[in-house]
Parts: C-alpha cells; sequence; structure tokens
C-alpha cells in the first residue's frame, strides 16, 4: 500500500510512521509512505494556503490551488482513494478501515483553519470521513489514527494475522476479557475454562462473554448484530442471573 499526506506540518508524522507496527509495515516493503507540504504548491511569493471567505465570516479557508497543485504532483490510479479529514464525513469505523485496507493507494488530506474551499470538496475527494462529532485543530492526528488502523489489517504487517480478527467490532461485537500469568494474583483467579485445554469449551465462553460485554458496555451494536436463538439465550440467561443477584 502506499499512502501520502498532504499536511502543512509534515514533521508531525515523523514519531508515528517510524515506531511499532507503522514502522514494521514499511520494513517489510508492506507499505510506502510519503508526506507532501501543500504549501510547496502555493502558486503565490509569500506560499499563502488560505485566504478570508467570500461572502464574510469568520476564519480563513484553505485555497484550491495548493491542493490541486499537490495531487497533479502525487501519481494516482483510477482506484486511488482521496480523503478528506472532515466532521462532515462519514464516522470512521472498523468497518471503514477493512474496506481502506483493500486499496493500493490512500492520499489523506489533511486541512487547517476554518476549512476548505468547496472546490477541493468537489472535484478531488472520492471520501469524506470523521473521527467523531467534535472539531480538532487539524486533520493530521485523525489520518495517523485512520492509518494506524487500516495498516495493521494489511496482510503479513501483524505476526499473526488472527491477531486483528478477534479485535473489538471486527466481528460488530467487542473483544473478549484477556488473561495470562500468574493463573492466581492476590486471590484473583483466571476463568477455569480458558485453563481447560479443551478448545471448544474456549471458542464458546469467549462469544459468550463478548457478547455479554457488549450488551454491558456497547449495547448500540446489537442493533446491527443477527443474533442467533442461542446467543438470544445467553443474554436472557445473563438479565436472570444479574436480577437474582
Amino acid at each position: 500500500m502506499k499512502i501520502d499526506f498532504l499536511t502543512l506540518f509534515p514533521e508531525m508524522f515523523d514519531g508515528v510512521l517510524n515506531h511499532s507496527i507503522l514502522k514494521r509495515a514499511q520494513d517489510k516493503s508492506l507499505l510506502q509512505v510519503h508526506t507532501h507540504n501543500f504549501r510547496d504548491y502555493a502558486n503565490n511569493k509569500h506560499n499563502q494556503v488560505d485566504d478570508y471567505p467570500f461572502g464574510g465570516g469568520q476564519g480563513m479557508v484553505l485555497k484550491p490551488e495548493p491542493m490541486f497543485n499537490a495531487l497533479e504532483h502525487i501519481e494516482q490510479t483510477a482506484e486511488s482513494r482521496v480523503i478528506l479529514m472532515c466532521p462532515q464525513g462519514r464516522p470512521f469505523s472498523q468497518e471503514i478501515a477493512q474496506e481502506l485496507s483493500e486499496s493500493d493507494h490512500l492520499v489523506f488530506i489533511c486541512g487547517h483553519y476554518e476549512g476548505y474551499d468547496e472546490r477541493i470538496r468537489e472535484h478531488l475527494v472520492t471520501d469524506e470521513i470523521s473521527m467523531g462529532d467534535y472539531v480538532l485543530t487539524g486533520g493530521e492526528l485523525p489520518a495517523m489514527v485512520m492509518t494506524d488502523a487500516i495498516v495493521r489489517l494489511l496482510p503479513g504487517v501483524l505476526g499473526n494475522q488472527q491477531s486483528h480478527e478477534d479485535d473489538s467490532f471486527q466481528d460488530g461485537l467487542l473483544e473478549f476479557p484477556q488473561y495470562t500469568r500468574p493463573r492466581n494474583y492476590n486471590d484473583m483467579e483466571v476463568p477455569e475454562v480458558l485453563l481447560s485445554g479443551n478448545h471448544a469449551h474456549i471458542d464458546a465462553w469467549r462469544h459468550e462473554q463478548k457478547l455479554i460485554r457488549t450488551w454491558e458496555k456497547r449495547p448500540d451494536l446489537l442493533e446491527h448484530y443477527d443474533l442467533s436463538d442461542n446467543d438470544k439465550k445467553i443474554l436472557e440467561n445473563h438479565k436472570k442471573q444479574l436480577k437474582n443477584k
């Protein structure tokens, strides 16, 4: 995968891109990343990238020329995804991360100031994505978060491909509880089923825990999850146990 970042602050990406999973992906030649300061593509002597909005209003708006010029400089294909980090976009999710991980080329436009000239949105962008219902100073942090979520899904990036398959949200549920040594810590025991060696029982317990944890912490996720009859029975039994406590 190739990822290009259009930003006024390319140095912000150095720490994130050069450590941990993202660095490992680059070392394995599974990922190429490039940062571009779109100020370098401004066609005026002061390299100005923003201006006052027509019609008046607060703040400054990013000009179209630097973005158009920068994207002309970046080699793209018909399948390239140009992503505008924008609070008006669709909320980022694990499903979107999976979708974008199947692309060969992503371009993130990281804006600043009050907003973008609308012609950038209309003529350059394929996707508008938001990190949530709040506003940040710029698009750099959301682009980094999205990149981490996307790249870890690429085949070969994680040591064990199944690692991300058990993640929260991957199948619509939250992840099951995890335990490691010691078996007993301050009289707090590891569930016996995990020590049984019976993988069918362990899988069943983990699925049950995922259902219960999702119902307790994020019940909204269950509205979009296809509960089986056994799933419904598990949740009903759990609710009864809570009432009887």
